[in-house]
């Protein structure tokens, strides 16, 4: 690994980002096109049956026959096969590239390794694994889906400095600051899917929306055009018809499992797409199901906004793979509710440790990201 082949590689990384807001259910993928040691062409891949990153930065090159002998720097091994587009590798050898530098394959395996193998049969030199943890990091969401049938989960929290989460009657707006809300439009935004439970729904009449005045960004009226997908998990069908999740643009779909055919009439009536599912041993939806369900809807990154009892069974059921906690500087009082039920830890033996993966102020408040120890 050579510190130019980095510098690219960065440049690349730099510009998948670009599309954490509006790729999926396809990655975040950068490209970088060199030739005598200058960039010829950049691109990114920035939306779902439109022109991958490889295909983009092509186009953004000024004379196309420079690219004959140049470099490409791919963030994601190059697609082999006919989806909604046709196959980069296949692109990149018509245009004349004679090295392509990759940051990892990719993990679907209608692809994996088998861009690489057309390039090399093209006679083009492959180079793969430059600043490859930082491409996996890029899209965990994807590779969760590709490798483990399933989205990866992040569940956001906010707690005051005691631990509570809501205050005994359940209400919990707002704990956090402005700048600490406008972190969490970021992970909505840049998530597939929102879960919450029907209690959260009844308590907070939660709109679980994208909201472009307070994500800060620019384009932030064009990336809140397009919602998450809103899940409620509601066993007994008791979202009130009344709630405000209910009359937002995008999808809420309500998973259920114990049917009350009056009530699923009302909610297609009012637009909302309604999924039985089956239950788990004590009569809730299950959450291994909901997670089966998600990933049939192609879901890469999946966030949980929920109370102490929904999140505390996915800890027990062993589905969240990343913690984020907005730490308030407030006390709320023992009578308050806290952050996970949980059943009762007798012994120091017992308890779940968590590894803390950053943490940093925001706002007035302070924000660490953990998962728990054992998860990679």
């Amino acid at each position: 690994m050579t510190q130019v082949d980095q510098y690219y590689m960065a440049q690349a990384l730099r510009l998948a980002r670009l599309g954490r807001y509006t790729a999926f259910p396809n990655p975040n993928v950068g490209c970088v096109l060199v030739r005598d040691g200058q960039i010829i062409g950049q691109g990114w891949h920035q939306k779902a049956g439109e022109g991958h990153a490889e295909v983009n930065a092509l186009a953004s090159v000024v004379n196309i026959d420079e690219v004959k002998g140049s470099t490409a720097y791919v963030t994601l091994e190059p697609c082999s096969h006919q989806g909604r587009t046709p196959p980069c590798a296949d692109t990149l050898v018509s245009a004349g590239v004679n090295k392509v530098v990759i940051a990892m394959k990719d993990p679907n395996p209608l692809v994996s390794g088998r861009g690489i193998a057309k390039l090399e049969a093209a006679g083009i030199e492959v180079v793969v694994g430059i600043l490859e943890s930082e491409a996996k990091a890029l899209n965990k969401g994807f590779i969760s889906r590709m490798e483990r049938k399933r989205p990866f989960l992040r569940c956001k929290m906010a707690m005051s400095l005691d631990g509570r989460t809501a205050m005994q009657s359940g209400e919990s707006q707002w704990i956090t600051g402005a700048s600490a809300r406008t972190q969490v439009q970021r992970m909505r935004a840049s998530s597939s899917a929102i879960i919450t439970g029907v209690s959260s729904v009844i308590y907070d009449d939660c709109s679980l929306t994208v909201r472009a005045e307070q994500l800060d960004l620019e384009q932030a009226e064009q990336i809140a055009q397009r919602q998450p997908l809103r899940v409620i998990l509601d066993s007994q069908l008791r979202v009130p018809l009344t709630a405000k999740i209910l009359k937002q643009a995008g999808e809420t779909v309500v998973l259920f499992c114990q049917s009350n055919a009056d009530k699923e009439q009302a909610l297609l009536a009012k637009g909302v797409t309604c999924v039985q599912l089956a239950a788990d041993e004590v009569g809730r939806v299950s959450l291994q199901a909901v997670m089966d369900y998600l990933y049939q809807r192609e879901c890469n990154d999946v966030l949980l906004e929920t109370g102490a009892t929904l999140a505390g069974a996915f800890v027990q059921a062993g589905l969240i793979d990343e913690l984020i906690i907005f730490m308030a500087p407030t006390l709320l009082g023992h009578s308050a509710r806290g952050l996970f039920n949980l059943p009762t830890i007798h012994k120091m033996a017992d308890q779940q440790p968590l590894e803390i993966l950053s943490s940093r102020v925001v706002g007035k408040d302070l924000m660490l990201t953990a998962r728990f120890s054992g998860n990679q």
